[in-house]
């Protein structure tokens, strides 16, 4: 597993750093003063929020729930949801496409 993340202090720290390690997660942070090196990721994760949390109002989002959700919108995104960067595809037709 890799997590990118900015140089916030919460990242940076030796104790988040260690705990990282210990679980096995590399650690990957965007340059200082750019913002765009997580441009991708955060267009996703707005992605993510807004089509795939739309659960009834008073709901909670238990872990379950979140993990479901996560799941399905992953499914949805690579496999059914055309992107116009990619010609209308999908990201699994356009990698499929190009070999």
């Amino acid at each position: 597993t890799m997590l990118h993340s900015d140089q916030g202090c919460q990242y940076t720290s030796y104790a988040f750093q260690e705990a990282a390690h210990k679980k096995g997660i590399i650690t990957s942070m965007s340059r200082r003063g750019n913002c765009f090196d997580n441009a991708v990721i955060e267009s996703f994760h707005s992605s993510l929020k807004s089509e795939g949390f739309r659960t009834p109002k008073g709901v909670p989002l238990t872990f379950p729930i979140i993990l479901e959700n996560v799941q399905t919108y992953m499914y949805y995104y690579n496999y059914q949801r055309p992107l116009t960067k990619l010609a209308f595809h999908t990201p699994v037709e356009y990698r499929t496409a190009e070999g």
